[in-house]
């Protein structure tokens, strides 16, 4: 039991409004998005929606779903994320298992992990990647999505140090009972390491997710296009070359645009609060060293 100052106390409460305040102000954005979706095109375009919709509907939501870019394009996004979060996971937490075992047992180890520190420090450019993946063929394709960014070096790296944390006593044991390096990294390694790979998977989905550049310069079809480049070609650039002509007027209603981004963020939304347990103790793991 903690003896309770009165100075503690008050600052207690200051930190817990302060913080309450803080989270209310990240979420009235996203709830005004809301707000607009379900309100009328008249007052939404006209701005007088605030925290309330005005003229309560779901017409922008049924133009939404009736747009098969959009719809092409959130099914794109969702292949992207679930197929580049697992890719990119395998090879990162691999190599991390690798890296992460000393120069004794694998005596190449710092030439690799030199070779993988240097990629962070320099790379081929944009214009030797984007001759690379048309070299391949891979143009408007959905690996041109996801192999360019397959190997994520800070996340190995924060893995490796993960693994450098985990009891050599427990790999030992694994190794007399018969057990190999796959089998040590598949049933020792991997469940001990849930809050590290929940925190790296997290930042490798939103990264997907969210990415839409390179869907700017490797797709070249409407249809093909992931959500993140699709929203930002029809909203911030406000090119409709891309988009079906008879969709057009919609897609210039506030109402629709507030609608798409507002489902836009709701997948990451709902996937937070499964893995938020696991986020937290893995962005906290190393901080106190016994």
């Amino acid at each position: 039991m903690y003896h309770k100052t009165p100075s503690y106390r008050i600052f207690s409460v200051l930190n817990n409004v302060f913080l309450t305040a803080i989270s209310i102000l990240c979420l009235l954005p996203l709830f005004h998005l809301l707000m607009v979706s379900l309100s009328a095109s008249a007052p939404a375009n006209a701005g007088l929606v605030t925290f309330w919709p005005i003229g309560f509907t779901f017409e922008a939501y049924a133009k939404t779903f009736s747009n098969s870019n959009f719809l092409s394009s959130l099914w794109v996004s969702v292949q992207r994320t679930v197929l580049g979060t697992a890719l990119a996971m395998f090879v990162n937490l691999i190599a991390a298992y690798a890296l992460s075992k000393d120069s004794r047992i694998f005596r190449a180890r710092n030439t690799y992990l030199w070779y993988f520190v240097v990629t962070m420090l320099f790379n081929g450019g944009l214009i030797p990647t984007y001759i690379l993946i048309l070299k391949l063929g891979l143009m408007n394709s959905l690996l041109a999505l996801i192999l360019p960014g397959l190997v994520t070096v800070y996340n190995i790296i924060l893995l490796l140090n993960f693994f450098r944390t985990v009891p050599k006593d427990l790999e030992e044991a694994a190794f007399i009972d018969g057990a190999g390096h796959f089998r040590s990294f598949v049933l020792i390694y991997l469940p001990i390491s849930l809050p590290a790979i929940a925190t790296v998977s997290l930042f490798t989905m939103v990264g997907h997710w969210n990415a839409y550049f390179d869907g700017l310069i490797y797709i070249k079809e409407a249809k093909n296009l992931p959500l993140a480049s699709f929203m930002q070609t029809i909203i911030v650039q406000a090119d409709m070359s891309k988009v079906d002509p008879a969709a057009v007027a919609n897609l210039s209603q506030r109402t629709v645009r507030a609608s798409q981004i507002f489902i836009g963020a709701l997948p990451i939304l709902l996937v937070y609060p499964f893995l938020q347990r696991f986020f937290v103790k893995g962005i906290t793991i190393g901080a106190v060293k016994e």
